[in-house]
């Protein structure tokens, strides 16, 4: 069985400070874990995605996330956080459905 737990149902931070969205995963084989992202009124837009080899990955718009198999974990940070990051972020695992995945983050930025 493979699920994703996503810790946070909602992260207000400033603007310029640390992000951490964090996401506990299991899995019965090794997986291919993902971030997506849906900006207001968009659609999902793959932030990265972890297959294999290197744990820590890089992401667009200056996030990563780094898969620590020890801790079954596979946590979202990004340096300096923008107003314009607010928006809803989906952690998925192989073939789990992101609009099934647990709700991350609203309003990721409030004044």
């Amino acid at each position: 069985a493979q699920s994703v737990t996503q810790l946070d149902s909602q992260v207000s931070v400033s603007e310029g400070v640390p992000v951490l969205l964090r996401c506990n995963y299991s899995s019965s084989f090794p997986p291919t874990l993902f971030w997506y992202v849906q900006y207001p009124n968009q659609g999902l837009q793959l932030l990265l995605k972890y297959t294999s080899g290197t744990t820590l990955v890089k992401g667009i718009n200056g996030f990563e996330a780094e898969f620590k198999k020890s801790e079954t974990s596979f946590h979202l940070t990004k340096a300096s956080a923008h107003v314009s990051d607010a928006a809803e972020y989906f952690c998925a695992v192989n073939d789990t459905v992101p609009e099934t995945a647990e709700q991350l983050n609203t309003n990721l930025l409030r004044y």
